[in-house]
């Protein structure tokens, strides 16, 4: 038996048994006819898809190669290793081997017939360099900016995509469920964080978040606790955490977290690709009343946002409810982060990445539509002191809104 055999025995049966579910015909077939009406409204001849989650997007596979899908006639999926497992993986016909990137115009003049003329690429994210190498393999060609037929495409999530979303967040479910009972005194941040990653792993989390974004890591182990997360860090975020080093000043830290202190719990999950991101609390005996007080202040914003959350809703104006609301209960100056550095959004798109739209954000002026997902996140920070907060992720619904993340939004009290 050679390997192309045994991939699609052996490795088929051994993906099945481990729970793979392999992205449906009719979901990429209902992809690409998305982004081909888009393209042929900006007279856009073809499409190259070279960033990976957009490749795992129209392909199911996220094996390192390349998509070209023409205006008219069957895409070609273009793989550099491993072209077997790409096969058993996507279910587009017809996947070929790639040697080098100095293949793509014979592939393209085999299988199309000849170099586009017109092409467009992900430029939000494409480096310059690697710019004006496709240039020039693909014959000066005129190179547009795909990146916002593809966003606006993925901002709507299909029924298959929400169900993986709905996993995500049965996963998050599990880890706070479990984090009440691994909690201890004298425990550091990082040591807690690792030990909820250890819980979602068991169940399927892929420990990887994506964000498209140049300098910007996402991770799962968000854990801070006491003063540590009235810190603000690099990330556009209420707070950022000490973390554990110049190199990565966010997040966790070795920080041993104590008695009767608030200890925010932000842990993102990832299944199949699709992402859920939660926020709880937690605390080692009671924690203090005014935070007690802050974190009931955040569920009511929560409450009350996702009451107006429907399809026609407009974005900007759901932030500025929140806003209004925390002003009202006397939290101006700590809502989504200590003064002069208060984040402008409360809710951020999420799906294959964690900075997809929508925004419920200052100057995000569009309404809401039916298949959106995004994660509702009211925090309040106390500089020097602490932060708490709450965060789901939300689907939104023909006449209103779902939850994906069913995990308790009580006080985590051990």
């Amino acid at each position: 038996m050679n390997y192309g055999q045994w991939v699609h025995s052996e490795l088929n049966s051994a993906c099945q048994a481990a729970g793979f579910r392999f992205t449906p015909d009719r979901e990429i077939e209902r992809r690409l006819s998305g982004v081909r009406e888009a393209m042929e409204k900006q007279e856009m001849e073809a499409l190259l898809v070279v960033q990976k989650m957009d490749l795992y997007y129209f392909s199911g596979t996220t094996q390192d190669g390349l998509l070209f899908v023409p205006l008219a006639g069957e895409p070609i999926l273009m793989i550099r290793r491993e072209l077997e497992r790409a096969r058993l993986e996507s279910p587009l016909k017809g996947a070929v081997a790639m040697g080098s990137l100095r293949e793509l115009p014979s592939i393209l003049k085999d299988r199309y017939g000849r170099l586009p003329r017109c092409v467009g690429m992900e430029l939000d994210v494409l480096p310059v360099k690697d710019y004006f190498r496709y240039a020039q393999l693909l014959g000066g060609a005129r190179i547009m900016d795909s990146f916002p037929l593809i966003r606006d495409l993925r901002k709507i999530k299909s029924p298959f995509e929400v169900d993986l979303m709905r996993r995500a967040g049965w996963i998050g479910k599990k880890v706070y469920e479990e984090g009440r009972r691994i909690l201890r005194e004298g425990m550091t941040e990082i040591e807690f964080g690792g030990l909820l990653e250890v819980v979602a792993k068991t169940y399927g989390h892929e420990g990887l978040l994506r964000v498209r974004s140049l300098n910007y890591e996402a991770y799962t182990w968000h854990v801070l606790s006491g003063s540590a997360a009235g810190i603000v860090s690099q990330s556009d975020s209420p707070m950022g955490g000490l973390g554990l080093s110049p190199a990565f000043p966010v997040g966790a830290s070795l920080r041993s977290m104590g008695p009767n202190e608030p200890i925010m719990v932000d842990f993102g999950t990832c299944y199949h690709g699709y992402q859920a991101d939660e926020t709880r609390m937690f605390s080692i005996g009671k924690m203090e009343k005014r935070f007690v007080d802050a974190y009931l202040a955040c569920r009511e914003i929560h409450d009350a946002v996702l009451e107006d959350v429907r399809p026609g809703a407009d974005c900007e104006a759901l932030f500025l409810k929140s806003v209004e609301i925390a002003e009202k209960l006397g939290y101006k100056d700590n809502y989504l982060g200590p003064t002069g550095l208060q984040t402008r959004f409360v809710a951020h798109g999420i799906g294959l990445e964690l900075n997809e739209p929508p925004f419920l954000a200052k100057g995000h002026s569009y309404p809401l539509e039916q298949g959106m997902t995004f994660a509702v996140e009211p925090k309040m920070v106390f500089p020097g002191e602490g932060g708490v907060g709450l965060e789901n992720t939300v689907l939104v619904t023909a006449d209103g809104y779902e939850v994906l993340t069913p995990a308790a939004q009580e006080i985590h009290e051990v």
